[in-house]
């Protein structure tokens, strides 16, 4: 798609389609009652005769307009003046975007930017019409001998302004929504491949070329690397596979080679059957996602490279697969972290912690600023919050802050949850240093305990993306969460 923002007369446009917002009570924006006037009340007349209210995400579209350059008229609802909440806004936008996308239009214009979405301002407001119409437009096709939908005749979309001084901002919003857009579209074309093809060498050979097309360095370490960094941990989990497991680094240098860098890891479990502790047979195909963790870091490191921010950024994916086999773990064998500390593994389908704890305690050469893992982790995350936020557990309060308001600004939310020390007891192991499941109480939070013991040396904050990185049933598919969330947490501490 093609974005552009400019300031010039909608009475005196030629465009296929004009979107226009309009509140409850059939209340036209200011742009909308002076193109109606202009039209002789032919909005107001026809919102009447279709007895249209303006709810939220209400449409009408106007498929001829006489004696005007304006093909289409769009019109969407916008709730009651004044009460439009970022979400009901993001209803707004997607609601737009599919009656954009079946209206056969190529250039389209857009002023639901107009309406007043209260504590954010015009770039967020773009950014956000941006992002959701990309993802609207997203469809994963590759593997389809024929594609069931027509080709998207959408190919412009133009913002129009009121005054040129919006303009710089504006164009913030188009490259900041674009950035994460195309970050978010790496994320799920990755996560929505099949475990068969999206192998751990796969992903590396990906990352690979986002970084030459991002000018990111990224190295990618063998089994034999990985043993000689002594990470059993993460080793194990691949035994029982017959794809080797790969340690994926990424590195963006966008400041002084002395700037700290804030290191992103991403569990890459691309496909995950449990191990000998098999899991259900019922939906296990969706497992291929259990690598959304890793490809979400992929995909954040191209956005935050597309947009130049002046920060260092390491991504760290550790990918393997996890099978039953009889090599694989077994219930009750125990095995020793980069770190030194033995895990007894009670559970073969408590794998992620394994992959990441290797990878927080490698983290530690870079001596980071703050460290952030994100991660498909646990059911008990999807039962705790559902498929809104993601979970957040830190070690530090000024990065969970951070992140919780970086969450809001994205929409792409967090909630916190705790770790305290009581949790911690849950990991004892009378044969090891800790055992890699606490039983089935909050299973999400002994988790993030599990990870802490490896991330105690800086910053460090845990996101568990179980319930928010992909969607189920009819509209299966991935979602590119949480790119959002990291770009705007650098976006932030670039600023």
């Amino acid at each position: 798609m093609d974005y552009s923002a400019k300031c010039e007369s909608l009475i005196k446009l030629s465009a296929n389609c004009a979107v226009l917002g309009f509140h409850q009570k059939r209340k036209l924006t200011a742009a909308g009652s002076g193109l109606d006037e202009h039209l002789g009340g032919l909005i107001s007349r026809l919102l009447k005769r279709d007895d249209v209210e303006g709810k939220v995400g209400d449409v009408l579209l106007i498929n001829h307009i006489p004696e005007s350059d304006i093909e289409r008229i769009l019109l969407v609802g916008l709730g009651k003046k004044g009460e439009l909440a970022p979400a009901a806004y993001r209803k707004v936008l997607a609601a737009a975007a599919k009656s954009l996308k079946d209206s056969g239009a190529k250039l389209a214009v857009s002023l639901l930017h107009e309406a007043e979405v209260e504590g954010y301002d015009l770039a967020w407001k773009i950014r956000q019409a941006v992002e959701v119409l990309e993802g609207n437009l997203y469809k994963f096709t590759r593997l389809k001998k024929e594609a069931d939908d027509k080709p998207q005749r959408l190919s412009k979309l133009q913002f129009l302004l009121d005054s040129e001084d919006q303009s710089a901002e504006a164009k913030l919003g188009i490259k900041q929504g674009l950035a994460i857009a195309n970050g978010m579209n790496i994320a799920r074309d990755l996560a929505n491949l099949p475990g068969n093809i999206c192998t751990p060498t796969y992903l590396a050979e990906q990352a690979e070329q986002v970084g030459k097309s991002r000018k990111i360095k990224v190295r990618i370490f063998d089994e034999s690397d990985l043993e000689a960094l002594s990470m059993g941990a993460f080793l194990s989990v691949s035994k029982g596979s017959e794809q080797p497991a790969r340690l994926i680094v990424m590195e963006y240098s966008g400041a002084s080679s002395k700037a700290k860098p804030f290191v992103l890891i991403g569990k890459g479990l691309t496909f995950d059957a449990g191990g000998i502790s098999l899991k259900p047979a019922a939906n296990m195909d969706e497992m291929k996602y259990d690598m959304c963790g890793g490809a979400s870091v992929i995909g954040a490191l191209s956005a935050i490279a597309e947009l130049e921010l002046p920060l260092n950024v390491v991504g760290l994916i550790p990918a393997s697969e996890n099978l039953p086999d009889g090599k694989a773990n077994k219930p009750g064998d125990i095995v020793t972290s980069m770190s030194g500390l033995t895990v007894e593994i009670l559970n073969t389908d408590a794998e992620g912690r394994l992959l990441l704890c290797d990878a927080l305690t490698y983290a530690k050469k870079y001596e980071p600023a703050a460290v952030i893992d994100v991660a498909t982790l646990t059911g008990a995350c999807i039962v705790a919050l559902g498929r809104h936020p993601s979970g957040l557990m830190s070690n530090n309060e000024g990065l969970a802050q951070a992140l919780t308001e970086a969450g809001e600004k994205a929409w792409d939310r967090v909630w916190r949850l705790p770790l305290w020390d009581e949790y911690q007891e849950q990991l004892k192991s009378k044969f090891a240093d800790l055992a890699n499941i606490g039983g089935p109480d909050g299973g999400t939070i002994t988790a993030g305990c599990f990870l802490s013991r490896f991330a105690k040396d800086y910053p460090w904050a845990h996101v568990d993306i179980a319930g928010t990185a992909w969607r189920t049933g009819n509209e299966k598919g991935a979602t590119g969460r949480p790119v959002p969330l990291l770009v705007q947490y650098l976006i932030d501490q670039a600023r």
